[in-house]
């Protein structure tokens, strides 16, 4: 059975993996997927209730970042998702759109020699001044499948 981790931080990032969990839904025999919220958005407003107008199940893993800078933010889920990546050995990681828990897991599972998926990639602003111009460019490098929108 395929081990496939997707990594969600933000909105944009539950509404672009609501149909790819009910894609997996339909392999349940040869896939197991994992949903990873790493609580960037971490208010009722701002997770839960997308979870359920989205139909998707609890996250299998809840990190409960919070807030905190850019650096806080990327340190802390690369610190919690790199534990649970040693104990689920998973075959693939997705990581959707270009908020700091994309790039965050990118790099835990690259450095690990994990397959990352971008879901949302080739997407530029060309201003490197945007943090997620930082984080788009960054995570379409190191991934080893680049889904574009």
């Amino acid at each position: 059975m395929k081990k496939i981790i997707s990594v969600v931080g933000a909105r944009p990032n539950f509404i672009k993996i609501a149909p790819v969990h009910r894609a997996f839904e339909k392999y349940k025999d040869s896939i197991k997927h994992i949903i990873c919220h790493t609580g960037q958005h971490f208010d009722d407003k701002m997770s839960k209730i997308f979870f359920d107008e989205l139909k998707m199940p609890k996250p299998d893993y809840f990190l409960g970042l919070g807030g905190g800078s850019h650096a806080v933010q990327t340190a802390r889920i690369m610190v919690e998702f790199e534990k649970i990546l040693i104990d689920e050995k998973p075959d693939l990681v997705i990581v959707p759109g270009d908020v700091n828990s994309t790039i965050a897991a990118s790099l835990v599972a690259a450095k690990m020699h994990i397959p990352v998926a971008h879901v949302e990639s080739g997407l530029r602003s060309f201003d490197r001044k945007m943090p997620e111009e930082i984080n788009r460019v960054l995570t379409d490098e190191i991934s080893d499948y680049l889904f574009v929108t």
